[in-house]
């Protein structure tokens, strides 16, 4: 990077001398050869810069490397005692230096020529790799205001890339509620309903050939881009974790989105909330998650007064962005019920996670704990699996349970610890258990004598 804070501290001196038409050794910015070491190639991951791209991309990163090179635009215009308006710039809330705006870009590879300003306006368009690649853009101008005047911004993506050497991972905040999920597990380990496993190979075969069919085939004429699935069925069911390993499975990040921080009581604020998480996606490779999805997507209401009215407004809105966003996204409920037709239509696959039947039941018992686990040859897997309809995620909960009692008693884990825990978990969904349901292994629990006959 040294390299380019010296060709970039001497293209804007050159800059500076030739508009003012001052003494100077080139004719044009263009003979001040940038260097060639392929950094910039690499952390834009763009092959072919030409020199005006190059120049803007040092430009939006000088505020974070070099700020005081950006010093010479604070030379002040003499007749009218203030800074050059050509100049552009905009001021900082904490940082005293000079920060660029598209202004400044333009007077450097501009200067006073009209159609060199359009080529300079033209980066800053949506269809730039600037801005599908999510490098840098332009935000902040005022309505009404000159376009370039917007402030000269780079990604939080890419300037990680660029003083970190990593990749960006936002942060959960009030800016952005969403939260990345991730898992230790791998696709190999989820025991799925046979038809729920041919439909979520369908979601990986679209992330893999989406490209090819939308883009190489031409498709995107008919077909708009972006893939919407909704996944529905009891809780504990997997389809959190389904989400999660599809993004695993395809080296994508899963963000499970926070209904508590986008839903609000106010007028418009939801629809904002929204916004924000949809503008910081785009162009990156992500699966947005939203669980129990029906609270922002969920059924429009018979019109009754001003509140319903705006309520459907506001459902008709997130349903729009929804099918604007090219990206993919995952929508989760327990009830399908609460979703009306105009909403199903806009979904490219609805999968239901049904609850695993017996043999499921056992694979998931007989998985759910690793190898290393002590488990005592008394705990009886198939009686488990036969007896008790659980779902994956009450299982999950009920071996972790029994593995601390396990370890709390200094023993391997063993039937009884099992058993009880499976007790208590089925009492959080109502469900009271009988001495009968526990069959020759009633004896074994410690709680035993709290059940009764049926």
């Amino acid at each position: 990077m040294n390299e380019f804070l010296g060709w970039v501290n001497q293209v804007l001196t050159i800059s500076i001398q030739l508009y003012f038409q001052q003494e100077c050794e080139y004719s044009s910015l263009e003979e001040v050869k940038p260097p060639v070491n392929g950094w910039l190639e690499k952390v834009t991951g763009v092959p072919d810069l030409t020199f005006d791209e190059r120049m803007v991309v040092m430009l939006a990163l000088m505020p974070h490397v070099c700020p005081q090179i950006l010093d010479i635009f604070f030379v002040q215009n003499k007749n009218f005692d203030r800074q050059y308006t050509e100049f552009g710039g905009w001021k900082g809330l904490s940082h005293g230096g000079f920060l660029p705006t598209g202004e400044t870009a333009s007077f450097i590879l501009a200067g006073e020529d009209t159609e060199k300003r359009k080529g300079v306006i033209r980066f800053f368009q949506k269809d730039h790799w600037f801005y599908t690649k999510n490098i840098l853009r332009l935000e902040g101008a005022g309505e009404g205001e000159p376009f370039l005047s917007g402030q000269l911004r780079v990604s939080e993506e890419f300037l990680s890339r660029v003083l970190l050497d990593k990749e960006y991972k936002p942060d959960y905040n009030i800016g952005f509620p969403a939260k990345r999920i991730t898992t230790q597990l791998e696709w190999e380990d989820m025991v799925l309903d046979y038809q729920v496993a041919i439909e979520l190979e369908e979601i990986n075969v679209w992330i893999s050939s989406g490209k090819t069919v939308m883009e190489d085939w031409g498709l995107s004429r008919i077909l708009k881009a972006g893939y919407r699935s909704l996944f529905y069925g009891p809780p504990g069911t997997g389809k959190t974790l389904a989400a999660t390993l599809l993004g695993k499975k395809n080296e994508m990040d899963v963000y499970r989105i926070d209904l508590s921080m986008i839903v609000s009581k106010y007028i418009g604020e939801t629809e904002k909330n929204l916004a924000k998480v949809f503008d910081l996606a785009e162009n990156r490779n992500w699966i947005l998650f939203f669980d129990e999805a029906d609270a922002l997507f969920g059924k429009r209401s018979e019109v009754k007064d001003a509140q319903d009215k705006y309520a459907n407004a506001e459902t008709a809105y997130l349903l729009q962005k929804m099918e604007e966003y090219e990206g993919i996204v995952i929508l989760a409920t327990n009830y399908m019920q609460n979703f009306d037709e105009a909403f199903k239509r806009r979904i490219r696959f609805m999968i239901e996670f049904p609850l695993p039947d017996a043999g499921r039941r056992r694979q998931i018992w007989q998985r759910v704990y690793p190898k290393e686990t002590p488990v005592s040859e008394e705990v009886d897997f198939d009686f488990l699996a036969d007896q008790f309809e659980l779902s994956g995620s009450s299982i999950k909960n009920i071996a972790v349970s029994a593995a601390f009692r396990a370890a709390a008693a200094g023993t391997e884990i063993e039937m009884g610890q099992i058993l009880d825990c499976l007790r208590e978990e089925m009492k959080k969904s109502g469900k009271n258990l009988q001495k009968e349901d526990f069959g020759p292994y009633y004896s074994l629990m410690n709680g035993k004598g709290e059940l009764e006959d049926a």
